[in-house]
Protein backbone atom coordinates (compact mmCIF):
# COMPACT_ATOMS: atom_id res chain seq x y z
CA UNK A 1 0.00 0.00 0.00
CA UNK A 2 0.92 3.37 -1.07
CA UNK A 3 1.54 5.93 2.61
CA UNK A 4 2.79 8.76 0.87
CA UNK A 5 2.76 12.06 2.92
CA UNK A 6 2.93 15.45 2.78
CA UNK A 7 5.65 17.22 4.67
CA UNK A 8 4.40 17.55 8.48
CA UNK A 9 2.10 21.22 8.86
CA UNK A 10 4.46 22.11 12.09
CA UNK A 11 6.01 25.18 12.34
CA UNK A 12 9.99 24.27 11.29
CA UNK A 13 12.01 26.37 13.61
CA UNK A 14 15.09 25.28 12.08
CA UNK A 15 14.20 27.18 8.68
CA UNK A 16 15.61 30.66 9.30
CA UNK A 17 18.80 28.89 10.14
CA UNK A 18 19.11 26.62 7.03
CA UNK A 19 18.54 29.64 5.11
CA UNK A 20 21.60 31.84 6.54
CA UNK A 21 24.27 28.69 5.78
CA UNK A 22 22.32 27.40 2.46
CA UNK A 23 21.67 31.01 0.90
CA UNK A 24 25.18 31.90 0.74
CA UNK A 25 26.97 28.31 -1.09
CA UNK A 26 23.57 28.30 -3.22
CA UNK A 27 24.72 31.74 -4.67
CA UNK A 28 28.59 30.44 -5.07
CA UNK A 29 27.03 27.00 -6.55
CA UNK A 30 25.53 29.56 -9.73
CA UNK A 31 29.07 31.36 -10.31
CA UNK A 32 30.65 27.84 -10.73
CA UNK A 33 27.92 27.02 -12.88
CA UNK A 34 28.64 29.95 -14.86
CA UNK A 35 32.02 29.58 -15.32
CA UNK A 36 32.10 25.32 -16.12
CA UNK A 37 29.76 26.26 -18.73
CA UNK A 38 31.16 29.46 -20.31
CA UNK A 39 34.86 27.45 -20.18
CA UNK A 40 33.99 23.60 -20.11
CA UNK A 41 30.82 23.31 -21.31
CA UNK A 42 31.09 25.34 -24.71
CA UNK A 43 33.85 23.55 -25.78
CA UNK A 44 32.73 19.69 -24.60
CA UNK A 45 28.67 19.54 -25.12
CA UNK A 46 29.36 17.24 -28.35
CA UNK A 47 31.35 14.74 -26.77
CA UNK A 48 29.80 11.39 -26.15
CA UNK A 49 30.25 8.17 -24.08
CA UNK A 50 32.80 5.85 -25.41
CA UNK A 51 33.26 2.13 -24.05
CA UNK A 52 31.20 2.92 -21.43
CA UNK A 53 33.33 5.61 -19.89
CA UNK A 54 32.02 9.10 -19.26
CA UNK A 55 33.39 11.89 -21.22
CA UNK A 56 34.83 14.53 -18.57
CA UNK A 57 31.85 17.10 -18.92
CA UNK A 58 29.72 14.40 -18.09
CA UNK A 59 30.85 13.56 -14.93
CA UNK A 60 31.55 17.10 -14.21
CA UNK A 61 27.55 17.93 -14.75
CA UNK A 62 26.93 15.03 -12.30
CA UNK A 63 29.28 16.54 -9.99
CA UNK A 64 27.87 19.83 -9.95
CA UNK A 65 23.94 18.09 -9.83
CA UNK A 66 24.77 16.45 -6.38
CA UNK A 67 26.63 19.11 -5.25
CA UNK A 68 23.34 21.33 -5.49
CA UNK A 69 20.94 18.76 -4.20
CA UNK A 70 23.53 18.69 -0.98
CA UNK A 71 22.95 22.70 -0.96
CA UNK A 72 19.42 21.95 -0.64
CA UNK A 73 19.39 19.19 1.56
CA UNK A 74 18.76 16.18 -0.81
CA UNK A 75 20.85 12.80 -0.42
CA UNK A 76 20.49 11.11 -4.16
CA UNK A 77 20.10 7.47 -3.38
CA UNK A 78 20.38 5.15 -6.81
CA UNK A 79 18.70 2.19 -7.10
CA UNK A 80 19.38 -0.08 -9.94
CA UNK A 81 21.64 0.75 -12.80
CA UNK A 82 21.09 3.28 -16.19
CA UNK A 83 21.93 1.60 -19.13
CA UNK A 84 25.66 2.58 -21.13
CA UNK A 85 24.67 5.79 -23.91
CA UNK A 86 22.69 6.29 -26.10
CA UNK A 87 19.67 5.33 -24.24
CA UNK A 88 15.89 7.18 -23.75
CA UNK A 89 15.29 7.99 -20.41
CA UNK A 90 11.38 8.31 -19.89
CA UNK A 91 10.51 9.46 -16.06
CA UNK A 92 7.71 10.93 -13.83
CA UNK A 93 8.03 14.55 -13.65
CA UNK A 94 6.75 16.88 -10.02
CA UNK A 95 9.51 19.73 -10.15
CA UNK A 96 12.58 21.26 -11.31
CA UNK A 97 15.04 19.65 -9.19
CA UNK A 98 13.64 16.29 -11.09
CA UNK A 99 16.64 17.23 -13.85
CA UNK A 100 19.12 18.06 -11.35
CA UNK A 101 18.18 14.54 -9.68
CA UNK A 102 18.84 12.46 -12.79
CA UNK A 103 21.91 15.03 -13.78
CA UNK A 104 23.42 13.44 -10.74
CA UNK A 105 23.60 10.02 -11.81
CA UNK A 106 24.04 10.21 -15.71
CA UNK A 107 24.36 13.63 -17.70
CA UNK A 108 21.49 13.80 -20.68
CA UNK A 109 19.95 15.98 -22.94
CA UNK A 110 16.87 16.94 -21.53
CA UNK A 111 13.60 17.38 -23.47
CA UNK A 112 12.12 20.89 -21.55
CA UNK A 113 9.41 23.81 -22.15
CA UNK A 114 10.59 26.23 -24.32
CA UNK A 115 9.88 28.75 -21.79
CA UNK A 116 12.99 27.93 -20.18
CA UNK A 117 15.30 29.02 -23.02
CA UNK A 118 14.20 32.70 -22.19
CA UNK A 119 14.88 32.55 -18.47
CA UNK A 120 17.38 34.63 -17.25
CA UNK A 121 20.68 32.66 -16.82
CA UNK A 122 19.00 29.37 -16.44
CA UNK A 123 18.26 28.96 -19.96
CA UNK A 124 21.48 29.41 -21.40
CA UNK A 125 22.85 27.29 -18.96
CA UNK A 126 20.07 24.63 -19.98
CA UNK A 127 21.03 25.40 -23.24
CA UNK A 128 24.78 24.80 -22.53
CA UNK A 129 24.27 21.70 -21.01
CA UNK A 130 22.36 20.42 -24.34
CA UNK A 131 18.48 20.89 -23.36
CA UNK A 132 16.32 20.64 -25.70
CA UNK A 133 13.64 23.00 -26.14
CA UNK A 134 9.58 22.10 -27.16
CA UNK A 135 6.66 24.83 -27.53
CA UNK A 136 3.99 23.03 -25.40
CA UNK A 137 0.85 22.54 -28.09
CA UNK A 138 2.85 22.97 -31.33
CA UNK A 139 2.60 19.99 -33.42
CA UNK A 140 5.37 21.85 -35.82
CA UNK A 141 7.74 22.09 -32.36
CA UNK A 142 7.31 18.33 -31.66
CA UNK A 143 8.26 17.04 -35.23
CA UNK A 144 11.14 19.67 -34.78
CA UNK A 145 12.27 18.20 -31.53
CA UNK A 146 11.09 14.40 -32.43
CA UNK A 147 14.09 14.68 -34.85
CA UNK A 148 16.69 16.37 -33.04
CA UNK A 149 16.54 13.78 -30.09
CA UNK A 150 16.80 10.66 -32.67
CA UNK A 151 19.98 12.66 -33.98
CA UNK A 152 21.37 13.20 -30.50
CA UNK A 153 20.80 9.90 -30.04
CA UNK A 154 22.01 8.41 -33.07
CA UNK A 155 25.41 10.57 -32.24
CA UNK A 156 25.57 8.96 -28.65
CA UNK A 157 23.93 11.20 -26.29
CA UNK A 158 21.37 9.82 -24.32
CA UNK A 159 17.96 12.08 -23.71
CA UNK A 160 15.64 12.46 -20.94
CA UNK A 161 11.94 13.00 -21.31
CA UNK A 162 8.87 13.56 -18.96
CA UNK A 163 6.27 11.72 -21.14
CA UNK A 164 3.49 13.06 -18.86
CA UNK A 165 3.91 16.27 -20.80
CA UNK A 166 4.50 18.41 -17.35
CA UNK A 167 4.41 18.80 -13.61
CA UNK A 168 1.92 16.71 -12.03
CA UNK A 169 1.45 17.37 -7.94
CA UNK A 170 -0.13 15.42 -4.96
CA UNK A 171 1.18 12.21 -5.64
CA UNK A 172 -1.02 11.79 -9.23
CA UNK A 173 1.25 9.97 -11.98
CA UNK A 174 -0.61 11.36 -15.02
CA UNK A 175 -1.11 9.54 -18.73
CA UNK A 176 2.00 9.58 -20.51
CA UNK A 177 2.04 10.54 -24.23
CA UNK A 178 2.93 7.80 -26.04
CA UNK A 179 4.68 10.09 -29.17
CA UNK A 180 7.46 10.30 -27.69
CA UNK A 181 8.91 6.85 -27.80
CA UNK A 182 8.96 6.98 -31.46
CA UNK A 183 12.52 8.62 -31.09
CA UNK A 184 13.52 5.71 -29.36
CA UNK A 185 12.36 3.36 -32.24
CA UNK A 186 13.89 5.39 -34.70
CA UNK A 187 17.47 5.58 -33.22
CA UNK A 188 17.20 2.42 -32.49
CA UNK A 189 18.12 2.65 -28.59
CA UNK A 190 16.69 1.41 -25.54
CA UNK A 191 14.02 3.04 -23.42
CA UNK A 192 14.78 2.75 -19.88
CA UNK A 193 11.67 3.71 -17.44
CA UNK A 194 13.39 6.03 -14.48
CA UNK A 195 11.33 6.61 -11.00
CA UNK A 196 12.31 10.04 -9.26
CA UNK A 197 10.85 9.60 -5.47
CA UNK A 198 11.53 12.08 -2.58
CA UNK A 199 11.79 10.43 0.76
CA UNK A 200 11.94 10.70 4.24
CA UNK A 201 12.46 8.04 6.95
CA UNK A 202 11.45 5.41 4.01
CA UNK A 203 7.97 7.06 3.53
CA UNK A 204 7.56 8.90 0.16
CA UNK A 205 7.07 12.69 0.34
CA UNK A 206 4.58 13.52 -2.13
CA UNK A 207 4.62 17.78 -1.92
CA UNK A 208 8.60 17.71 -1.78
CA UNK A 209 7.74 18.88 -6.26
CA UNK A 210 5.26 21.82 -7.17
CA UNK A 211 2.25 21.72 -4.73
CA UNK A 212 -0.66 23.11 -6.98
CA UNK A 213 -0.38 27.07 -8.32
CA UNK A 214 3.03 26.92 -6.91
CA UNK A 215 5.62 28.84 -8.67
CA UNK A 216 9.01 27.80 -9.38
CA UNK A 217 10.56 30.68 -6.93
CA UNK A 218 8.22 29.48 -4.18
CA UNK A 219 9.07 25.27 -4.73
CA UNK A 220 12.85 26.67 -4.92
CA UNK A 221 12.80 28.91 -1.37
CA UNK A 222 10.47 26.09 -0.02
CA UNK A 223 12.75 23.40 -0.67
CA UNK A 224 15.98 25.91 -0.30
CA UNK A 225 14.65 26.04 3.68
CA UNK A 226 13.30 22.09 4.17
CA UNK A 227 14.70 19.65 6.69
CA UNK A 228 16.42 16.60 4.79
CA UNK A 229 15.38 14.04 2.43
CA UNK A 230 16.51 11.49 0.34
CA UNK A 231 15.97 11.68 -3.11
CA UNK A 232 16.12 8.44 -4.77
CA UNK A 233 16.61 7.60 -8.85
CA UNK A 234 15.75 4.24 -9.22
CA UNK A 235 16.37 2.85 -12.43
CA UNK A 236 14.46 0.14 -14.11
CA UNK A 237 14.11 -2.54 -16.32
CA UNK A 238 14.18 -1.04 -19.83
CA UNK A 239 11.48 -1.41 -21.75
CA UNK A 240 11.34 -4.11 -24.94
CA UNK A 241 10.30 -2.31 -28.81
CA UNK A 242 7.30 -2.67 -29.87
CA UNK A 243 7.38 -0.62 -33.00
CA UNK A 244 3.68 -1.07 -33.61
CA UNK A 245 2.87 -0.56 -30.09
CA UNK A 246 4.13 2.94 -28.83
CA UNK A 247 1.02 3.22 -26.63
CA UNK A 248 2.05 -0.59 -24.87
CA UNK A 249 5.43 0.81 -23.98
CA UNK A 250 4.14 3.96 -23.01
CA UNK A 251 1.91 2.49 -20.43
CA UNK A 252 4.42 -0.26 -19.56
CA UNK A 253 6.68 2.88 -18.50
CA UNK A 254 4.21 4.33 -16.29
CA UNK A 255 2.98 1.04 -14.85
CA UNK A 256 7.14 0.32 -13.95
CA UNK A 257 7.37 3.59 -11.89
CA UNK A 258 4.11 3.96 -10.11
CA UNK A 259 5.11 0.65 -8.65
CA UNK A 260 8.62 1.98 -7.79
CA UNK A 261 7.34 5.06 -6.35
CA UNK A 262 4.48 3.24 -4.00
CA UNK A 263 6.29 2.38 -0.05
CA UNK A 264 6.75 -1.18 0.30
CA UNK A 265 7.03 -2.29 3.95
CA UNK A 266 9.69 -3.78 4.64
Amino acid sequence: MDTATTSPPLRDRLRPLRYLWRVPLLLLHIVLAVLLAAFVMSWNRHRVMRDGREPFAHRLIRWWSTMLMRIFGLRAVRVGEPLADPVLFVANHTSWIDIVLLHSQRAACFVAKAEIANWPLVGWLAASGGTIFHRRGSNHSLAAVMQVMVERLRDGRSVAVFPEGGTGHGGVLKVFHARIFQAALDAEVAVQPVALRFARGGHRLVDAGFREHESFMGNLLRLLGSPAMDAEVHFLQPVPASPDARRRMAELSRERIAAALEDHAA
